[in-house]
């Protein structure tokens, strides 16, 4: 069994517990999933099975998509709802529509976040989570995201019960983006305390939402026919990767794992580079660390058996 499985991760379950309960359901072990998803999180989760496994550490790489909603009024432990609350300002007036779409304008580009304590992020060997679980606070270190795409989608609107105001919002980022943080940025900016009220993945590098079954569908499947006509092939992982396909010449060269000239792929062509043969992919090529002028294969995809 290999391939791709795009997985709709329901909410209440970790990204662990997806891989988990599908090793039962497919009966194979070799099985890996491309980006934690918060229990809290649902939506698109593409699953690398077999040799497709190979390609897990290119796949989240790529970017995402999410719906979800922004709520001003209280800030939490986890940035999310599912944390307790640490700070409370009444929102006695909602901010205008211009105020809240040129402060989130503002955020797309290149962005610094700080992880959440309530993250997997390592310091000093240990996971910021796990510090928070044990109430210690550690100084975290800043990163780079990217930010395609951040827009308002509803209009704000009032809690007056709580105090509130909350409006949908749709973002499109790059490897490594804590939305919950996008979240509570944007409140800070808006002078109040914030956090991210509701949040679906929508897409994970080539995946949809319509590509995707669901725990239970999986199970129907793998009872009525062989759920490997529902995978997508690996290539589907390393589709934003440059490729090229080579001949018959050049493939008895690279089957034997050869150390290649640059040019020998095309003077444009950018590495990583995926090499195809016949319409598949058999290897990843890089830069030589040594041969400055020669490519190396760096990942073997298939076997030349």
């Amino acid at each position: 069994m290999d391939g791709i499985l795009p997985l709709w991760k329901e909410r209440g379950m970790t990204s662990h517990d997806c891989v988990f309960k599908l090793r039962k359901i497919l009966k194979t072990k070799k099985i890996g999933h491309t980006g934690t998803l918060d229990p809290d999180v649902d939506g698109v989760l593409p699953i690398c099975i077999g040799n497709a496994t190979k390609v897990v550490e290119y796949m989240m790489e790529t970017g995402k998509s999410y719906i979800g909603e922004i709520t001003l009024g209280f800030s939490t432990t986890t940035e999310d709802k599912s944390g307790e609350i640490v700070e409370r300002r009444a929102v006695e007036k909602i901010p205008s529509i211009e105020e809240i779409d040129q402060a989130m304008a503002k955020m797309e580009g290149i962005i610094t976040q700080i992880p959440p304590m309530f993250s997997a992020v390592k310091v000093n060997g240990k996971r910021l989570y796990e510090y928070a679980r044990a109430g210690e606070i550690v100084e975290r270190p800043s990163r780079s995201a990217r930010i395609k795409k951040f827009i308002r989608t509803t209009a704000p609107i009032l809690n007056e019960e709580e105090k509130t105001v909350s409006w949908r919002f749709e973002v499109d980022c790059g490897k490594g983006t804590y939305v919950r943080t996008l979240s509570v940025d944007l409140g800070e900016s808006l002078g109040y305390p914030a956090h991210m009220s509701d949040l679906t993945r929508t897409s994970s590098g080539t995946f949809e939402s319509k590509d995707c079954l669901t725990l239970s569908q999986v199970t129907d499947i793998m009872n009525d026919e062989t759920i490997q006509e529902r995978l997508f092939p690996l290539e589907y992982g390393i589709k934003e990767l440059d490729s090229v396909e080579i001949d018959e010449e050049l493939w008895n060269k690279v089957k034997n794992g050869a150390v290649l000239p640059r040019t020998v792929f095309g003077n444009q062509a950018t590495f990583p580079l995926v090499v195809m043969y016949e319409g598949l992919a058999w290897s990843i090529y890089g830069k030589h660390p040594v041969k400055l002028d020669s490519v190396k294969p760096i990942k073997g995809l298939r076997s030349f058996q």
